[in-house]
């Protein structure tokens, strides 16, 4: 089963009290997009993975007769806590859906503990709605769609669909780690990750794109060809590749439109690419810079570079992290009542 399984935790399978899920971070290995479609969304093509960087959600069982169907906390007070969280409207959604199709669903008090910076390209967020998607089934075991009898397959394929309500970009994160993703991205085709790239670079400017700029500028420069969106590479041979080798191949057709908007990032990634002495590729529609390696010894070194080399152009060494390349969703039960410590 290429995706992510909520029933196979640490644990028996009766539902249990709570469920921890590590949220992984994604980049956009390769980005193609295409011309704005008559709804004003952009076709895209990419090649996702989830890399070592990661949020993390608990969700535990509220017992208290009078408690709120859904509670959330989050440990980054910019953050909204209420309905205008996606992990508060994905648990809120799923308990309404298991109780109009005759089952129950218990109240529950979710905590976020947040690691990936908003507006960066990561699909922090998404991921998060992900993780409450996947821990809300988990605490549910007994609730099936209305396709279930169709199989896992069937389930996976309209959760999907339930998470596709909430972001085009959702449902990745249940073919975690790695997926080609067409339509506006939530057609999600699971891919082998990098078996040679397994390492990564990343860089964390101080920089939040917004995303609808982003497209405005790309659509204003007369970017995009539908033509890109037909030419689908061979993502297995693709994995298959060291690093120097896949690093040529991979495009991002945002980056000219937010290096338009934000010149100073464009800079950044010259300054990395100086640095690693290889390809510095932007993720999603920024503002995170990425780049990849064979080998821990490797991606060590040059983040080492990198940090020297963008530190006087004001980037903290936290703000480059030396990370794995396509990392699975782990989902686990929570045993006690205490709080987890995050990662």
């Amino acid at each position: 089963m290429p995706f992510a399984d909520p029933h196979q935790s640490t644990s028996d399978p009766l539902a249990p009290r709570g469920v921890t899920v590590d949220c992984p971070a994604k980049i956009n290995l390769h980005l193609r997009v295409g011309p704005a479609r008559a709804d004003g969304f952009h076709p895209l093509l990419t090649w996702m993975v989830t890399v070592g960087l990661a949020d993390r959600l608990t969700v535990r069982v509220v017992a208290a007769a009078d408690a709120p169907p859904v509670a959330l906390a989050c440990d980054d007070p910019a953050l909204p806590a209420d309905e205008r969280n996606l992990v508060f409207r994905v648990l809120a959604a799923w308990g309404e859906r298991a109780r109009a199709a005759g089952g129950s669903f218990p109240a529950v008090a979710a905590t976020l503990a947040k690691n990936t910076p908003a507006g960066a390209g990561l699909g922090g967020g998404s991921s998060d709605a992900a993780a409450a998607l996947l821990a809300a089934v988990r605490l549910t075991p007994s609730v099936r769609t209305a396709g279930a009898g169709g199989g896992p397959a069937a389930n996976w394929a309209d959760w999907s669909a339930f998470l596709a309500r909430f972001g085009s970009d959702i449902p990745f994160f249940l073919a975690a780690p790695s997926a080609a993703c067409t339509g506006r991205g939530e057609v999600v085709v699971p891919t082998p990750p990098p078996a040679v790239a397994r390492r990564g670079v990343l860089v964390l400017p101080s920089i939040h794109m917004p995303t609808p700029a982003v497209y405005k500028g790309f659509d204003s420069m007369g970017l995009g060809r539908s033509g890109d969106l037909s030419d689908e590479p061979d993502w297995a041979a693709w994995a298959r590749l060291p690093a120097v080798e896949l690093l040529p191949r991979l495009v991002n057709d945002l980056e000219p439109a937010a290096f338009a908007i934000r010149p100073d990032l464009d800079a950044l990634r010259r300054a990395a690419e100086e640095a690693a002495g290889r390809p510095v590729r932007m993720s999603g529609s920024g503002s995170s810079l990425f780049t990849l390696f064979d080998t821990p010894a490797e991606s060590s070194a040059g983040a080492d570079a990198v940090r020297r080399h963008l530190a006087p152009l004001g980037v903290p060494p936290a703000g480059v992290r030396d990370v794995a390349v396509g990392v699975p969703v782990e989902v686990r039960d929570v045993q006690s009542e205490g709080p987890e410590r995050s990662r």
